[in-house]
């Protein structure tokens, strides 16, 4: 298994697209699994459309699922960090695609995203592991 780790600075954002890097590590490696893991307990990872409003209407969905206010029972961090504990529930922190010669297999307007609604930790770690098929 060929594996390696990124890091993602988060400061000012809430989403990071991952789908370039995923390619970078890809690219010499040909056909196989690339799993896409991030170890933290308030992110997760998704597979979205950029650019044509979905961003926009997934932070929408996910502040209306999981408000920021003072309902959650985890209450350490800024207000509603509760919620970033259970996004993960919800967007998975594990994707595991198809690479055929050296590219994910993604469609036209997939790219790999990372979600963290997270303010109080903006450096994450994500680690790209590869399997020949």
């Amino acid at each position: 298994m060929h594996s390696i780790e990124l890091t993602v600075d988060m400061r000012a954002r809430w989403f990071a697209d991952l789908t370039s890097a995923v390619g970078t590590f890809c690219r010499p490696l040909g056909d196989g699994l690339v799993n896409v893991f991030a170890p933290h307990a308030t992110v997760g990872l998704a597979i979205l459309e950029l650019g044509a409003g979905s961003e926009s209407d997934l932070r929408e969905a996910l502040d209306r699922l999981l408000p920021r206010d003072d309902r959650w029972s985890h209450r350490h961090g800024s207000r509603g960090h509760g919620a970033d504990h259970v996004l993960p529930a919800f967007v998975s922190p594990t994707l595991t695609l198809p690479v055929l010669d050296g590219r994910a297999a993604l469609g036209t307007w997939q790219h790999i995203v990372l979600i963290d609604t997270n303010d109080d930790n903006p450096i994450r770690k994500i680690r790209l592991s590869f399997v020949l098929g």
